[in-house]
């Protein structure tokens, strides 16, 4: 079944990847609002209203300082528009988007190299940060622009009531969720609160970005490098094994509402437990402040460094890069657009809500700033230590999207089945996982 699916996939991505990979070898084409006027970049962001505000005063803050124009176009439906225009020949001058699609978008042709050090402030960004940039031939591929690492929300309140303090462990965890669910925290004497969220759809790859902290808490990998420059599955291991069994028998498979229900199928635009109030956890990315603190309320809960598994308290850690469309003639521009996001006044400005906007830069890549202080935010120094001290994120060179979604839909039907064995559906995992590494030529 995993193998009949992955083929499927397969076939789907290289009919894309050719389509685009000849679109960006052609370069730029008339399309473009921009693409006429040398001074004029187009600028794509993966945005929905809220945050293209943001983005609107970062540009308009470039242009003002630089002179160049920016046509810029917030998108929804970000890939599937990407593909289109690479169809016409015509991609967009810069991009921001996913730290985890750059080995996707490269392999396909889509991005021009980038030299670091043609960046002006590229010295302000940490080793670290930029390591997250290099595709499999050692070249860079995009500039760091913000990034985020998971921390636990708790509501504080709740822990009041019931006399409990945030958890530091697994197991202090899942007491917690217990005694949320059980112990009617919001005091209106029905049973109806739930421990955690958990957006553990298999849809777009969501249980493995979830689950992907607790693996690497576990002591587990998803794929590793083998030292020769390939890649090997590593999600048959004992690690892997012992730590899907824990979520599955604890989370999915134990008491009743320790995860809201419909945890299974829930994505994070439906997971919406904790700011309805009747969730008390969610692991979960620190652009959810700005929401929560609206609802369930900034006097309700607290930030807190997640609680440590076996392995110790590694969390997922993403962000977004700024991308160099494979076209020609602004290299330029581009550079200077790309210097101006990284410097502090463009990452003070992204930082900053204004009218009640999402910021779009969460943490800092400049090193000269502290998100803290910036946002006068106590919290956020919680979440910057988690990446700077306690993260690791997905295997950028690689293309880990067919990667994370069949991680995703193993975990999720572990998960469901409680009967399920979860060595054998790892096994079967890691045989899927190898034809994906196969299919991209890193399986050595």
């Amino acid at each position: 079944m995993g193998d009949r699916r992955r083929r499927r996939r397969l076939a789907s991505t290289v009919t894309v990847a050719g389509l685009m990979f000849t679109a960006a070898a052609c370069g730029s084409g008339s399309g473009s609002a921009g693409s006429g006027d040398p001074n004029t970049l187009e600028v794509w962001t993966r945005s929905n209203p809220d945050s293209a505000a943001t983005y609107d005063r970062v540009f308009a803050a470039f242009t003002k300082k630089t002179g160049i124009k920016i046509d810029y176009q917030p998108v929804i439906n970000f890939d599937q528009q990407l593909q289109s225009r690479a169809s016409t020949k015509d991609l967009p001058d810069v991009m921001i988007n996913d730290t985890a699609l750059m080995g996707s978008y490269q392999s396909q042709g889509l991005l021009k190299p980038i030299t670091a050090d043609s960046i002006a402030g590229h010295d302000q960004i940490t080793a670290k940060t930029w390591s997250s940039t290099v595709g499999i031939d050692g070249k860079h591929y995009g500039v760091p622009y913000s990034r985020q690492a998971m921390t636990l929300m708790i509501r504080k309140d709740w822990l009041h009531k019931l006399g409990l303090k945030a958890p530091t462990t697994w197991q202090e965890t899942l007491q917690v969720a217990k005694a949320f669910a059980s112990g009617d925290p919001d005091g209106d004497g029905k049973a109806d609160t739930y421990g955690m969220v958990v957006p553990g759809s298999a849809q777009n790859g969501y249980a493995a970005w979830w689950g992907a902290s607790y693996l690497w808490q576990g002591g587990a990998k998803i794929i590793e490098p083998d030292g020769n420059g390939g890649y090997r599955p590593a999600m048959d291991s004992a690690a892997a094994v012992r730590a899907v069994t824990w979520l599955k028998d604890n989370l999915f498979c134990g008491d009743k509402n320790v995860v809201q229900p419909g945890a299974l199928t829930a994505i994070t635009s439906n997971a919406t437990n904790f700011q309805d109030g009747n969730a008390g956890m969610y692991l979960t990315g620190p652009y959810n402040i700005t929401t929560f603190d609206a609802t369930p309320g900034k006097d309700k809960y607290e930030v807190v460094a997640a609680p440590a598994g076996p392995a110790g308290s590694d969390v997922l850690a993403d962000g977004e890069n700024v991308y160099f469309g494979a076209r020609t003639g602004k290299a330029k521009q581009e550079r200077a657009l790309a210097a101006f996001l990284i410097s502090p006044e463009g990452q003070r400005i992204a930082m900053t809500s204004v009218d009640g906007h999402q910021p779009v830069v969460r943490i800092p890549v400049n090193s000269t700033l502290d998100a803290a202080k910036v946002r006068d935010d106590a919290r956020w120094s919680v979440v910057q230590k988690a990446y700077e001290d306690s993260s690791e994120q997905f295997p950028n060179a690689p293309d880990f999207a067919p990667i994370k979604q069949d991680t995703a839909d193993s975990l999720n039907a572990i998960f469901t089945y409680c009967g399920s064995d979860v060595s054998s559906g790892l096994k079967e995992l890691n045989d899927t996982l190898s034809g994906d590494l196969k299919d991209q030529d890193l399986l050595k």
